[in-house]
């Protein structure tokens, strides 16, 4: 959903100058580099050598570093890009462990949940559900393998295995999770909206003009694999009072001013102008349980983002902005030198210092190559000790 009115800078956006086109591509060779250094020598070290001892402390380390790479795609699109991105909707606690559902607009929508990720003190846990041709990037896949983002491939007979192995990894309420769906399964066209709209008309559901309607075995997964946790979680929350987990999901809504924009809109900051993210906290109890309920919720949700879109196409804006502070510009700054610092180091030594550095650079590449391709991720040594025992007394 985007909003087009004529900027200053240009049409619906501002101009694609030579000065962006260098700073843009500064900026992506900068962010691969940083990912490849974090992942050879962090991303291994945090979700292959600490998993094989504990889980809990895998994604911890792998959050921590991961979380401050992360955190230079908010520094570029807010600091760098001037994009204002204008939260809306509810004010959200800090460190929640949430189901969080949003529209697809475009090829980024999920790179702006970073902006309020970050803000949230959970940049680093969010893990999304994605096509699995984004997992085929040249170190971007590997980054999205450690981060156990969850690859399908939009056939629900395909995908169901893999998503619900990867979603029984993630039940203990104790551990830190933000889990991104985008439940309409691909970004919004003028085509997919005319088929979208024939199969409501013909299947009497809600007619939608500003979303699709959604797929939903997917979304009543991921809710009935986590729900056990959920419910876990605010039992245990009642029992400690310090240990804060989740009970709720996020229902975001998503919209542009003056275009929608691409990846490489938002590597040159040519567009958009603004990004405005509208959050509804929904509490788990409020959500039925039978499949069929489920799916009449979330389909009857995207109608009231359908008609939020709408208000928003009038109006510019959602309803009871400014629940979000802006960015502080010094804390970026402070977390793009310590990335720049540790990237640093990594490449001195991988390219100016011992051959064995170079050797163990191309053993990990290798290693990460192949466990992208084939989706491995090690378990605890426990746990491989109790499924051999497990295997010879069967």
């Amino acid at each position: 959903m985007e909003v087009r009115r004529p900027s200053n800078d240009g049409a619906y956006g501002s101009d694609l100058t030579r000065f962006r086109i260098v700073r843009g591509l500064l900026c992506l060779l900068v962010l691969l580099l940083t990912a490849f250094m974090m992942l050879v020598y962090f991303g291994f070290m945090g979700a292959v050598i600490i998993r094989f001892f504990s889980i809990y402390y895998s994604r911890k380390v792998t959050s921590f570093f991961f979380g401050a790479w992360l955190a230079l795609w908010p520094f570029l699109f807010e600091k760098i890009n001037k994009t204002k991105v204008i939260f809306s909707g509810e004010t959200l606690p800090a460190k929640e462990r949430v189901l969080l559902i949003a529209n697809h607009r475009t090829e980024v929508d999920w790179m702006y949940l970073w902006d309020l990720a970050l803000r949230k003190g959970r940049v680093g846990y969010i893990k999304y559900v994605l096509k699995s041709s984004l997992m085929k990037l040249p170190v971007f896949g590997w980054s999205f393998q450690i981060l156990e983002f969850i690859p399908v491939v939009r056939k629900w007979e395909v995908d169901e295995s893999i998503v619900r192995q990867m979603l029984s990894t993630f039940e203990d309420p104790s551990d830190p999770l933000w889990l991104a769906l985008f439940p309409e399964g691909t970004d919004f066209t003028e085509q997919k909206c005319i088929r979208s709209q024939k199969y409501a008309a013909e299947n009497g559901l809600p007619v939608l003009n500003h979303v699709l309607i959604p797929k939903t075995k997917g979304f009543f997964a991921s809710l009935e694999g986590l729900r056990g946790s959920i419910d876990a979680g605010c039992y245990m929350f009642l029992e400690i009072v310090a240990y804060t987990v989740y009970c709720y999901l996020y229902d975001v809504t998503i919209a542009y001013k003056h275009r929608c924009p691409t990846f490489m809109d938002n590597v040159f900051g040519v567009a958009p102008a603004e990004v405005h993210i509208h959050v509804r906290r929904i509490s788990i109890d409020n959500i039925p349980s039978s499949e069929d309920e489920v799916n009449t919720w979330l389909i009857n949700t995207f109608h009231l983002k359908d008609q939020l879109l709408s208000d928003f196409r009038s109006q510019g804006k959602f309803p009871n902005q400014g629940t979000e502070q802006d960015l502080s510009t010094a804390k970026c700054l402070v977390n793009f030198g310590a990335v720049i610092l540790l990237t640093s180091i990594c490449t001195y030594c991988t390219f100016f210092s011992s051959i064995w550095f170079k050797i163990y650079v191309s053993l990990v590449c290798a290693y990460l190559a192949s466990a992208t391709y084939f989706n491995i991720r090690p378990l605890p040594i426990v746990d491989l000790v109790k499924a051999l025992f497990k295997c010879k007394s069967s």
